[in-house]
């Protein structure tokens, strides 16, 4: 399993980590809708359980990806600031290049 995390949005999830109400707590990436050979993708800060792997990326941020689901091998999560500020979650290595 393998995640890639940017500069702008490791900055914006590190302030979010640190915070005191999510200490002990990881970043999860979540299929939030999958249909035809692409999915959409969320976020949210969680444990790991047992159907869990969790990944090391070079940005120091440890990511919770659910086992057995394929769509999540690969995905990148991005932070833009325009045209409009927020996450940008993809999985380039099955060809999902954005929301359509």
């Amino acid at each position: 399993m393998n995640c890639k995390i940017t500069r702008n949005a490791a900055k914006v999830l590190k302030l979010e980590l640190d915070k005191p109400e999510n200490e002990g707590k990881l970043l999860r990436v979540v299929i939030t809708h999958a249909h035809g050979d692409h999915a959409h993708y969320g976020l949210d800060l969680d444990t790991p359980g047992d159907n869990d792997t969790v990944v090391s990326t070079d940005k120091g941020i440890d990511v919770i990806l659910e086992n057995g689901q394929p769509m999540l091998d690969g995905v990148k999560i991005d932070y833009l600031y325009l045209p409009q500020e927020g996450f940008v979650i993809t999985n380039p290595s099955k060809g999902n290049h954005g929301d359509h």
